[in-house]
Formats: C-alpha cells, structure tokens, sequence
C-alpha cells in the first residue's frame, strides 16, 4: 500500500471487476445492442475482438449480444474458426436500416458507458473522506524538486491540498504563478474516473486526456480509468458557455466542462479579469460547485448531478480586489508573489540550460546577475522575473546555435539579451504598461509655434507637425487639456484654444521597429 495506491484503492479495484454478465454491467440490453450493431455498421464486417477492444465488454456478452443480432437477421458471421475472438460478422441490409434510426437518435460509438448509478456510487467512496490528507514529506520534496525559493508559496499551496480548500494567487506578470499552481496536483492521491457515463439512453464523456493521465496500474474493467489529480487550466479564452455541459452531436456526447474534468484535483482560473466575459459572471457560476462539490449538467433538459470535487486556484497579476468576499470565502488561503532576487534568478536561468543539456560559461551567471543587480551596485536595474531567466535560457540556446558556437558564452548571453523585447524595451526606460494606454492626438492654437513646440517636446509630446497657427501632437491619454495649459502657461505661451482631434490605441510596432533600427546601428 502507498500513497498512490491506499487500501481505499485497493477496496475499489475490487469492486470494478470486469462485468461478465448485462447484469452486473448494469447497462440496458437494448443499449449494449444498439451499440454493437453502429460498431459492425461502421466496419462494415468487423471481428468479435475489434468489438472487444472498441466497447470494452466482456466476451459473454458480446457473445450473448451477437446471437440476439443474428436471430433477428440484423448480422451474420461470415467468417472465423472455433474461437469466438476470431470470428467476422458482418452487417446486414436489415441491420443497416435498423442502424440509420439508431444512429440519427445516437450516433455514439465507442466504450461502453457506466451507468449513472455505478458512476455516482464509486465517486462517492473515493471522495467522501477525501480530506484533509496527510501528504508524505517524499512527496512533497518530489513535487518541488525544480521549484526555487519561495518556501511560504510552497507552504500555503501544500495547506491548500492538505483541507482541499481553495487558494488565491497574485503579483506582477512572471513570478511563476501559473508554474507554482500546476505542482498542486502532483501533492494529491490519484483518482478512478469512468470514461463515459450514461444517463436515460445519452453518453457524457467524462476522460479527456488532455487533462488526465493514467496511471500504470488500472482496473479489470476497462471502461474505468485511474488518472493522476487533474489540473484543470482554463485562461483568458475561457467563458460562461465553456462551464457547461454541451452536446457534440458529430461524437453523440455530452462533453463535460472544466469543473467536472478536474474533478479530484485543481481547477485553476489563470489570468483571472481578463476572461472574454465578466469574471465575476464567471465566479459566480463557479459558487455552486465550490460550494457543494456537485454541479448540474443537462441532457435532454434533464438535470443531471454529477461530481465536482475539485480545489479552486485563481491567479491574477491584476489587485487582489479583483475578486470580492464571497468569491474569497471560496479560496480562503492566499500567495502573493514578488519579484524573486538576483541570486534565485541565476539558479532558475541555471536549471532551465541544464534542462536544456547546455555547455556554458559559468562566468556567464555573474554577468546575467548583473543585468538586474541595482544600478548602485554596478548593475542595470532592471526588473527581475522568473520567466525572464526561462526565456534568456531559450533564446540563448537559439542564438548559439544559429552562430555556429559550442557553448553559452558572454557573447550568446548578450545576443540574447538583445533579443528579449522586455528586456530591451526596459533598457529603453519604456514601460510595456504605458505603451498599452491609447494615444490623443491635439492641435494646440496658439501664436507662439516654436516656442510652444519646445515646451512639448520637453513634456512627452510625440509627431508633432505644424499648421498655420497651430501644433498637431501626439499625448498620452491621460495628460488632458487643461495639464497642457498649465504647462504652456509655465513657460509664458499663450495658447488660444485646445482641441482633441482623435483618440487610437499606441502602437508598439513603431517602438520595435526602432529598438531593432538601433542594434543594427550598435552592431
């Protein structure tokens, strides 16, 4: 017995034996038929051991099954020794017709589904009791082998596992967020899933294996699957209609949303505010299923409870206000992050080469160091962040390939520095934040143009161009008229009159086009 495979488990496996009759497989005959005549349809003529591997019923039944079939001339065998395994059968003109009815009211082929009943009896034995955990301190070490610092991040999120409530994650864009959140599945035990359920003659897909993974020991019956903990990431492309339950009628299922797939692990809102509709629509759908570990799903306009045990994470690099009490109360426990410092950085960029199986310099640590140490301290000052010393290692390895070199030296590291546009856009004093604001463009009447166009120059006014009387300008938007007045004023310029002529979004191109005009100058 382990953690990943307790007596609780172990009782459970027990139970799912593979079903050897259509009692114990708790499906209606009908059901059981219907899907081996679509099967042999499709196929056309088909052996009894496809049928086996596709549907992952037992050879009694679908022996039993087949006989029925065959009475009932809706398919033959045509084909085969004495081993049942190897025998064809082949569909029939009445079986065909009989298929077309079948097909349009379910064209689903496949596993066959658990029945409702099953499904909800084996996830109520898992969960129930499910927490808290007493999660092994090998597991533990395991599961942030890779993680540097941040040993209060790594306390909470191991908290948050232990009672399954949820957490709250915050701070500026790459402090590892996202990274830190996708170990807390790794904490928790695994879990057995069915892959399909059935519910009044309908298919809901519960597997999804992009986000399940089995584990190497499964049950006898096949039509179940033990996974690792979910971890469930859905970002700014997620929305109201991605939380429910919607019929693909090309595959005949109901394929289930996030909060069913993370059933047993985490379900993780990342970049929390900048959903495509309102977050906190979002969170409120959300309530329910936090709250009572069920959510309803429906078929048929039929209301269908299923499980959804799962442990809310939300990330932002937005304020904590973004989400507000009640929302809180859901996630309880919280990480800010910070900038991590220069010395934890170097270990990341470190580790991220050796992942990456790079020879280098070692010198080359003390001057990537350099490039965020404090400007008094003979450094450049800029912004440290863990996705920068990911991305430093990532380009480095591109940059020395492309020159043909054998190792990461200064010269890679700086080329690939030169490369990273934050860096460069930091190394240009240009804050990424305020090139995201829109531009307004005024025209300045006034009588005294040159003057008056030093003065705005000197107070961050961009193309400016000449009229008669007047200056045509580029601002940001949140300089606004009367600052422009007040500032002419201060340096004696009349001005006649103030008029905003146009409002657009500031383009970063223009800005790229010159930091790459200025390395070739450099180079």
């Amino acid at each position: 017995m382990s953690y990943y495979h307790d007596s609780k488990m172990e009782n459970i496996f027990e139970v799912l034996k593979q079903p050897k009759t259509l009692e114990e497989l708790q499906l209606s005959e009908s059901l059981v038929n219907d899907l081996i005549l679509k099967i042999i349809t499709s196929f056309g003529t088909v052996k009894t051991s496809t049928l086996f591997d596709i549907t992952c019923i037992h050879w009694d039944i679908l022996e039993k099954c087949l006989s029925k079939l065959e009475k009932e001339g809706l398919c033959a065998p045509v084909s085969g020794s004495f081993l049942f395994s190897s025998v064809q059968y082949s569909i029939s003109k009445k079986g065909r017709e009989k298929n077309r009815g079948i097909s349009e009211e379910n064209p689903y082929i496949g596993v066959a589904p658990v029945s409702y009943e099953n499904y909800d009896n084996i996830m109520e034995a898992q969960l129930k009791g499910r927490y808290p955990i007493e999660i092994p301190p090998e597991v533990v070490e395991t599961t942030f082998k890779d993680v540097v610092g941040v040993e209060y991040a790594k306390e909470s999120l191991i908290e948050s596992c232990i009672i399954g409530k949820g957490i709250f994650i915050y701070g500026p864009p790459g402090t590892g967020k996202t990274f830190l959140t996708g170990k807390m599945s790794d904490l928790l035990p695994p879990i057995i899933i069915p892959k399909f359920v059935e519910f009044g003659g309908k298919v809901i897909q519960i597997y999804d294996q992009d986000f399940h993974k089995m584990c190497p020991e499964q049950p006898e019956d096949t039509r179940w699957v033990k996974i690792h903990a979910p971890f469930v990431l859905t970002g700014a492309e997620l929305n109201l209609n991605k939380l429910e339950t919607n019929y693909d009628p090309n595959k005949g299922v109901y394929e289930t949303s996030p909060i069913i797939k993370a059933n047993g692990g985490i379900l993780l809102i990342d970049d929390l505010g900048r959903q495509r509709d309102d977050h906190e629509l979002i969170l409120n759908r959300l309530i329910v299923p936090m709250e009572n570990k069920r959510d309803v799903v429906y078929v048929r306009g039929i209301p269908v409870i299923v499980h959804s045990n799962f442990i809310p994470a939300f990330s932002t690099n937005l304020d904590i206000s973004i989400m507000d009490e009640a929302h809180l109360r859901r996630a309880p426990l919280h990480i800010f992050l910070k900038n991590p410092d220069v010395i934890e950085l170097a270990k990341v960029f470190k580790m991220n080469l050796d992942y990456l199986n790079e020879s280098y310099d070692e010198n080359i640590f003390e001057r990537f160091m350099k490039v965020y140490m404090n400007c008094n301290d003979g450094g450049e000052g800029l912004k440290p962040t863990f996705a920068h010393a990911r991305d430093i290692a990532q380009i480095c390895q591109a940059v020395r390939i492309n020159r043909g070199k054998d190792i990461i030296d200064f010269e890679v590291l700086e080329g690939a520095l030169e490369r990273h546009v934050l860096i460069v856009l930091q190394r240009m004093k240009i804050n990424i934040a305020q090139i995201t604001r829109k531009t307004r463009s005024y025209r300045v009447t006034t009588a005294q143009i040159e003057e008056a166009q030093k003065a705005l120059i000197e107070f961050g006014a961009s193309k400016i161009t000449n009229e008669a009387e007047a200056l045509i300008l580029d601002m940001d938007d949140n300089i606004t008229p009367v600052q422009l007045v007040e500032y002419l004023h201060k340096w004696d310029i009349m001005v006649d009159r103030i008029d905003l002529i146009a409002e657009s979004d500031k383009e970063l191109r223009s800005t790229i086009l010159e930091i790459h005009e200025n390395l070739d100058l450099q180079q």
